[in-house]
């Protein structure tokens, strides 16, 4: 079955950029400012709105859906803009349309660790002594 990003991938041109003014039709900033390089980013598996009713994409840019493959697992916004090949500015703009759209999921890093059995204190404070040996 193909994913639902991906329906209308080869009526507009699913493998071609473009540069990042015509990326982010003119935006310089995100709608929200609450992404981060470490912020955890998810594609959301069955995107439903508040009436239960599945969330269809609108047309999405070629961008967009290499975004929503790339987090099919936990993925930072550095590494997707590394993927990307495009500046975090311009990443942290297309990310923003998807959580928008409800297709994608942010969350700070510290909920997944707790979600994916808790911070193991220990563990951070023999990390920070040794990169304070180093």
């Amino acid at each position: 079955m193909t994913p639902y990003w991906e329906e209308e991938a080869e009526e507009d041109g699913a493998h071609t950029m473009v540069r990042p003014y015509t990326i982010t039709h003119g935006r310089t900033a995100p709608e929200r400012d609450d992404f981060t390089l470490i912020t955890v980013l998810t594609t959301a598996q069955d995107p439903r709105d508040e009436h239960g009713a599945p969330i269809l994409p609108g047309r999405l840019q070629p961008e967009h859906r290499l975004i929503l493959e790339r987090c099919h697992r936990p993925t930072a916004v550095a590494e997707v803009s590394s993927g990307l090949g495009l500046p975090v500015s311009v990443t942290k703009i297309l990310l923003a349309d998807l959580v928008a759209q409800g297709l994608l999921l942010a969350r700070a890093p510290l909920s997944v660790a707790r979600v994916a059995g808790g911070t193991d204190m220990g563990m951070l404070a023999a990390v920070r002594d040794g990169l304070r040996r180093l």
